[in-house]
């Protein structure tokens, strides 16, 4: 199915009676879940993409499904897990709006087919190792009131293989400029976006295996996305050793994508002059977020020790 083409919407909370029709069309809804009656909750629509992740699995689908949010459309992906991941997956049932088994091309192209299936007006994704904090769905809905927000970079937290917190995690302000120039972070597990903002990107670049995250939202933008921030911390990203940032695996990989990225972002190829330029946008990040800054210090510290 083609990723934008197959979009589906549903549009904020069908009268009591529709309630039970819209969850046989797998949009996530129970009946036992009554919408606020002064203010209509949007439906969000998360995918969790699965393989051979069955030690954080469980976690992963735990932190989405216990958001205890009513407009939940959650899809789990999983090409073809054989350490007990599909038969984790089967066991939550219809608290899973959507799984698909099928085949992919790689991470992004298996997020492409999950959110071709999602029905929601927001979108956003977990890994099966990563987790989404509690009550972030609350928050995301709430930043989205605002109907000329397209896209929501929250912050969040960094966790080891044994739910430890590490440091914390705060995105930067976008702009394609200190992007294209390194000097604009940003945490997936915070990143949500509107449907129709996925859709005018045109969806993950499947060809991208190391940093399609960060392709999506310079896409996003290109496309014209308001991209803002919020403070609120909405998920949590793993880092160990088989993480693609853990291991370095793909490193070199990675150096090219985020090469093509950032000519991207500036709409150029680099330059002379991008050096000093780099040093400035970073310098006025610092300058912008101390705190981020003396966290990030830290965090460098411990792990020299």
């Amino acid at each position: 199915m083609d990723a934008v083409a197959g979009l589906r919407r549903c549009s904020e909370w069908p009268a009591a009676a529709d309630r039970r029709h819209l969850r046989a069309r797998g949009c996530g809804l129970s009946d036992s879940a009554a919408p606020p009656v002064r203010a209509p909750l949007p439906v969000i629509s998360i995918v969790t993409i699965s393989f051979n992740q069955a030690r954080f699995l469980p976690a992963a689908i735990d932190s989405i499904v216990g958001q205890d949010y009513p407009g939940l459309d959650y899809i789990v992906v999983d090409p073809g897990s054989t350490d007990g991941s599909r038969e984790i997956i089967a066991s939550y049932g219809d608290r899973i709006a959507t799984v698909l088994l099928d085949p992919d091309k790689g991470p992004a192209d298996g997020l492409n087919k999950g959110f071709a299936a999602a029905c929601g007006d927001i979108f956003g994704y977990i890994n099966a190792d990563d987790l989404l904090l509690p009550g972030a769905l609350a928050r995301v809905a709430a930043a989205f009131a605002d109907p000329a927000v397209d896209v929501v970079l929250g912050n969040g937290v960094i966790i080891d293989d044994h739910d430890r917190q590490l440091r914390t995690a705060q995105s930067s302000r976008f702009s394609r400029g200190a992007y294209g120039h390194g000097a604009m972070t940003f945490i997936q597990q915070g990143c949500f976006f509107r449907a129709t903002a996925f859709a005018r990107a045109g969806g993950f670049n499947i060809a991208n295996r190391t940093c399609w995250d960060a392709e999506l939202l310079i896409d996003m933008a290109l496309a014209g996305a308001r991209i803002v921030n919020i403070p609120d911390r909405l998920g949590a990203f793993r880092l160990y050793g088989d993480t693609i940032t853990g291991s370095g695996r793909l490193a070199e990989a990675m150096r090219i994508d985020v090469a093509r990225i950032a000519a991207k972002a500036l709409g150029r190829p680099p330059r002379l002059g991008d050096g000093v330029l780099a040093r400035l946008y970073l310098l006025a990040r610092r300058l912008g977020n101390p705190q981020a800054t003396l966290d990030g210090a830290r965090a460098r510290l411990q792990q020299r020790r």
